[in-house]
């Protein structure tokens, strides 16, 4: 016969299991440790239908509830042990609750990808197999249009891609929230045009689509391949000249805005920009950079553009011009 140690109660005394009690505690231990799995993967939280799959049953739920082991968060969701849940443990349980499909969408997986905060009090979540009134703090969008390029899995949260997430920012937020994600997301280097390019191209009369492909008209294969370019030829001049040290790509936040200048002098608060788009640009990509060089400005920059013509037919006025902002920069 199988016998546990003693076990302690409540008046102090020990009690000793044996025979069918011994059995169900050893059951329930078990159960527990396989659910532990998943809750640690789930940031806290696990679904009634995720242990349904488990082959636990919706009664496992009902019986580590009664024991004070499962907290319920939304109906059929539950946090294990602790119900103190941090951010992530809400954002998965708001999943979890629209069931099986569901993926983090809109702000909500802007946030996630690190591309928009996000203070609200409610969870955005694509349910494209959900019936019914969304659980309370959820905004359930039932949308059947997701293609598997268009989920992802961050930190353990099911989420939508960065460039279904963007068409979907398009879609409900102002253009200044959308430029901003589309910055922050070049300045986390998660950009991917491609990506991008692909799904606008099978989102064809979608709300957004117009409003995202003008914020990436920046993005145009050929305007990326001639500032790359002339980024190069302006290093090897730079170099050249014996210009003193400087960032490529150094990391700025202005007014709010992060920013990643092509050349920076931080001591001088100078800047270069390649400006290849004097050939290739678009009316929206001038505006943009208008826009930001204002900031900069009242932010007690100088922004120079270093245009094709200056390197190609005038680097020695170009660098004598640098030599000279530098040198006042250093003065003060």
């Amino acid at each position: 016969m199988s016998v546990a140690p003693p076990q302690p109660t409540a008046d102090g005394t020990k009690t000793v299991l044996y025979g069918p009690e011994l059995s169900r505690r050893l059951r329930e231990k078990a159960d527990d440790h396989a659910i532990v799995g998943l809750v640690e993967r789930q940031h806290g939280v696990v679904a009634g239908w995720q242990l349904e799959e488990l082959g636990f049953g919706e009664q496992v739920a009902r019986k580590r509830k009664s024991a004070g082991r499962f907290h319920r968060v939304h109906q059929g969701v539950y946090a294990f042990g602790n119900p103190n849940l941090n951010r992530k443990g809400h954002l998965v349980a708001a999943v979890l609750a629209c069931g099986p499909g569901a993926v983090l969408s809109h702000r909500s997986a802007a946030y996630l990808h690190g591309i928009l905060d996000d203070s609200r009090n409610r969870v955005d979540v694509i349910a494209p197999n959900r019936r019914g009134r969304a659980p309370k703090g959820i905004a359930a969008h039932r949308d059947g249009t997701l293609v598997p390029a268009d989920r992802v899995v961050i930190d353990g949260i099911p989420c939508t891609s960065l460039g279904r997430t963007l068409l979907d920012v398009a879609a409900t937020e102002s253009t200044r929230s959308l430029t901003y994600a589309v910055t922050q997301a070049e300045v986390e280097r998660i950009f991917d045009l491609a990506e991008v390019v692909e799904l606008l191209k099978r989102s064809r009369g979608r709300r957004g689509v117009a409003r995202l492909r003008l914020a990436i008209e920046l993005h145009d294969p050929q305007e990326q391949e001639a500032r790359l370019e002339l980024e190069k030829r302006l290093l090897r001049l730079f170099k050249r000249s014996r210009l003193p040290r400087f960032e490529v790509n150094g990391h700025l936040v202005v007014d709010g805005i992060s920013i990643m200048p092509d050349f920076l002098w931080r001591d001088a608060r100078l800047i270069v920009e390649a400006d290849s788009r004097r050939v290739h640009g678009t009316a929206t990509a001038f505006e943009r950079d208008y826009l930001r060089d204002q900031r900069l400005a009242v932010a007690g920059w100088t922004v120079i553009h270093a245009t094709w013509h200056q390197v190609t037919n005038e680097p020695a006025r170009l660098i004598e011009t640098l030599r000279a902002l530098l040198s006042r920069g250093t003065d003060c």
